[in-house]
């Protein structure tokens, strides 16, 4: 066992004060933290109000805004009139101008029944009464006379008012029954129409008979190919506007592209003239600084808003709210970069008697090459994104065509197919920049 004297102890004391004297921050900075944030946490529920917020917010919506993004409804009405049931489909109807579905069935005693989840939920329609077999029962709902009657116990799927009958088949769909029609909403998986819409002559064909007429089929159109046709249809869609969606799409990418590179070369410059060890005039460095502070503390989309009043709206908007912004970011980027560079390689090249312009061409930019790269590739990804939003306040671009399919409140799949073809572009422009990172760094992709 050994003993340690006290001149030994205070020298270990001396030597690892760290360790043996603790500040109170050091022994307690970890507890204080964790207070901390909780503190925050219990302030942030109390500011926000979040028991009351979650407890009032709609979640039903939710379920309803996701089925609707993968499905779509066909909504027939059936109007009583006297003896006679006529029905009725909403115009631009995804069956076309012409329906007539096999899921709705003339019963031979004239009654209609509307199928509308396979055998387990149907509606019969006749004159008198609408009978609904949903969830493993029958509700028979009498409209004789102008008003509405149920029979027998009403299920909690059913709401009852003096003048409507509301049923709630799930996703499968609804049905709202009045005194003289019946309104059936019945929803199918998928997107309707996506390839080709009611007005083309490929429309509701099986796909080896549209690939059969356009490979060796008599022409549709004596004026054009059947493949020609086909591509025309597709392009021109009227329910799913391919032609456009895909022109504001190219629209955003161009947007992203061209504003990075426009701020990319403006910051450049700029840099080496805000940078303390390249520039030596102390005045020009942070009015330089603060001038790239302004442009990026201003936020891409205010910039969209100020641009679109003074040019209008556009890509032309999108793009300068693009440049502005990443002009100020990447020229601190830049500039930064260039503070922190190693001064032995332009003393090196200032030793052979190179000028200026050399010296930064073979000392500098060598250095710097591999942060502008990155951050400017890292930049332009982001602008994707960036572009898509500010087009929703008229910049151009797809960010305006989601915007307007989203306040229709009613074309879900739209925004979903949109919403698909901006992440497909985004995770395409994150390999390549990726990739073209580490190619141009000299380093291996992982």
């Amino acid at each position: 066992m050994t003993v340690i004297d006290a001149n030994r102890m205070h020298e270990i004391e001396t030597r690892y004060p760290e360790y043996l004297h603790r500040s109170f921050r050091q022994r307690f900075g970890g507890l204080m933290l964790f207070i901390g944030a909780l503190l925050y946490s219990i302030y942030a529920v109390w500011f926000f109000d979040l028991p009351k917020m979650i407890a009032e917010a709609h979640w039903e919506r939710v379920g309803i805004y996701l089925s609707q993004w993968v499905s779509y409804d066909v909504q027939p009405e059936f109007r009583i009139s006297g003896d006679k049931i006529t029905i009725k489909y909403p115009r631009f109807s995804p069956l076309g101008d012409d329906p007539h579905p096999d899921w709705v069935v003339n019963n031979p005693d004239g009654s209609l029944t509307v199928s509308v989840s396979g055998t387990n939920r149907t509606v019969t329609i006749s004159k008198t009464q609408t009978i609904i077999a949903a969830h493993g029962i029958t509700v028979p709902v009498d409209f004789t006379g102008g008003a509405l009657k149920v029979e027998g116990e009403i299920p909690s799927w059913m709401t009852v008012y003096d003048d409507n009958v509301l049923a709630d088949l799930g996703f499968a769909g609804d049905v709202s029954i009045s005194a003289d029609r019946v309104k059936v909403r019945k929803r199918f998986l998928g997107w309707a129409n996506f390839v080709f819409d009611t007005h083309s002559p490929f429309f509701d064909k099986p796909a080896s008979e549209v690939i059969s007429l356009i490979v060796s089929g008599p022409r549709i159109d004596p004026d054009q190919s059947n493949l020609s046709l086909a591509f025309d249809n597709i392009w021109n869609n009227s329910a799913w506007q391919h032609g456009d969606v895909w022109t504001k799409l190219f629209q955003t990418i161009v947007m992203a592209f061209l504003g990075t590179l426009l701020g990319a070369v403006a910051a450049f410059p700029l840099a080496f003239l805000a940078a303390r060890n390249i520039t030596p005039s102390r005045a020009l460095n942070q009015v330089l600084k603060r001038f790239f502070d302004f442009l990026r503390s201003v936020d891409m989309l205010i910039w969209a808003l100020f641009l679109t009043r003074a040019f209008g709206p556009g890509p032309l908007a999108g793009s300068g709210a693009i440049f502005l912004t990443e002009t100020g970011t990447l020229g601190k980027l830049y500039s930064e970069g260039l503070e922190n560079i190693d001064n032995k390689p332009r003393e090196g090249v200032r030793s052979t008697g190179a000028s200026t312009v050399l010296e930064h061409r073979y000392g500098v930019v060598p250095q710097i090459i591999p942060v502008i790269v990155s951050q400017t590739l890292y930049q332009w990804e982001s602008n994707v994104r960036g572009a898509t939003i500010i087009g929703a306040v008229g910049a151009g671009g797809i960010g305006l065509k989601l915007w307007e399919a989203m306040r229709t409140n009613a074309n879900w799949e739209n925004v979903a197919y949109m919403v698909i073809l901006i992440l497909i572009v985004i995770f395409l422009f994150d390999g390549a920049s990726n990739a073209l990172r580490h190619r141009l760094m000299g380093t291996k992709t992982p």
